[in-house]
């Protein structure tokens, strides 16, 4: 069984290390505070942007996945995340003479520009010029340049438990849909995000960059109106697209959804055996209503 770190052990990560954990592998969760980790995920009390906090890593470890999230949304939380984080683990992975034979980052599909509804894959071009994207993409850079054999793994949206933005819109009255053009969105469910990463962990030959996004990139519209029906609520008024800035940030501006609009391959993540638990939307939220239903 294999020694795997969990660096930024997170929703995502958690999940991840539980699933790992309950098939033998011995795993350790790498966050500030870990002490709320559930077993079988060994709690590992250290910062990504303080170097000397990383000295203490588990001896040999076999693979590392780095799974760190921006504390918020701006150009010093994603480069602490992204970059300075990065070079920190990488860096005392070298002190700490770790050899490990897999390194996984999870990336994003924000660093794509395309918004006019164009396919994208693992070879089109990525030049999203916000600070976001480049930060991402520079923390790519970083893994692949290590000593180590390294995988992206670009996620869509991601849902699921804890994550229902747009369940509570559109059952809140807050959700709108914009008269224009589709705005093409691509997601993923949390639990297909840790399923991708425990794939990719024990795939003999990996390429270096996958995009992960489920079967079914739709339109905003389409997803927001299939949920109203589901909920039994009022379906989004219509509201026109106001122009959006090229940097503008979709969590901060609901203008810049149009800036989003791509429809995401997962051919190359198919290819390699991936079969997802939640092919499209509806399956991912039927999931989730259930268990709002049974909590009732």
């Amino acid at each position: 069984m294999a020694r795997i770190l969990i660096a930024g052990c997170g929703d995502v990560g958690t999940t991840l290390g539980k699933t790992l954990g309950a098939t033998g592998h011995e795993v350790w969760g790498l966050k500030r505070h870990p002490a709320n980790l559930p077993s079988p995920i060994q709690p590992l009390a250290a910062d990504l942007t303080d170097p000397a906090t990383l000295m203490a890593l588990p001896a040999n470890l076999d693979a590392v996945v780095y799974s760190a999230a921006a504390a918020g949304f701006s150009e010093a939380h994603y480069q602490a995340a992204y970059v300075d984080g990065v070079c920190n683990l990488l860096d005392a992975l070298r002190q700490t003479g770790q050899q490990p034979k897999r390194l996984l980052f999870t990336s994003s599909t924000s660093v794509y520009a395309q918004h006019q509804g164009e396919w994208v894959d693992e070879n089109s071009p990525a030049t999203a010029e916000g600070f976001s994207g480049r930060c991402i993409r520079e923390g790519e850079r970083l893994m692949w340049g290590s000593d180590w054999p390294a995988v992206a793994v670009r996620f869509g949206g991601i849902y699921g438990p804890g994550r229902t933005r747009l369940i509570d819109s559109v059952r809140e009255g807050s959700a709108t849909c914009s008269d224009g053009p589709p705005v093409y969105t691509n997601r993923i469910h949390r639990d297909d995000c840790a399923r991708v990463l425990e794939h990719l962990l024990q795939f003999p030959e990996p390429e270096p960059l996958y995009i992960a996004v489920d079967d079914d990139p739709a339109p905003l519209n389409a997803v927001l109106d299939w949920l109203a029906g589901q909920l039994g609520a009022p379906q989004p008024p219509r509201i026109p697209q106001p122009p959006c800035k090229p940097g503008a940030a979709i969590r901060r501006d609901p203008a810049a959804r149009m800036r989003a609009s791509k429809r995401c391959r997962n051919a190359r993540l198919r290819a390699s055996g991936f079969q997802f638990r939640y092919p499209s939307y509806r399956d991912g939220y039927t999931a989730l209503l259930s268990g709002d239903r049974l909590g009732d």
